[in-house]
């Protein structure tokens, strides 16, 4: 199997039109049937105002599959404590996702602010 219960992602919403919300998640799969996952984690929208995605402060559980071309999927380490993940700016790297600790994804690969 590629993806399997207890893997941990950070997916990227992929955007259809210019002022389409901008959202990502953090989670962990409960639940895979192939691409298909039940995902236990966090939300993170774009806030065009502070330029910063905000962290819903409340967990969600979503089903998103993996496979379709919508979305930017990264396995992240099993390790990551998913409460402690939150977005910021890095002066000599950009934005963020980080647990403050081992964890550092780099978003700007995916554009200039996700």
């Amino acid at each position: 199997m590629i993806i399997e219960c207890g893997n941990k992602v950070h997916i990227i919403y992929r955007a259809l039109y210019d002022s389409s919300i901008r959202r990502h998640f953090v989670g962990e799969v409960i639940a895979a049937d192939g691409a298909l996952c039940r995902l236990e984690g966090f939300a993170f929208v774009y806030d065009p105002k502070s330029t910063m995605y905000v962290k819903k402060p409340e967990k969600r559980t979503t089903i998103v599959d993996l496979g379709e071309s919508g979305y930017i999927v990264n396995v992240i380490d099993s390790g990551v404590d998913l409460d402690r993940v939150i977005y910021k700016y890095v002066s000599d790297v950009g934005l963020v996702a980080t647990d403050n600790e081992k964890f550092v994804l780099n978003i700007n690969e995916f554009g200039a602010r996700s």
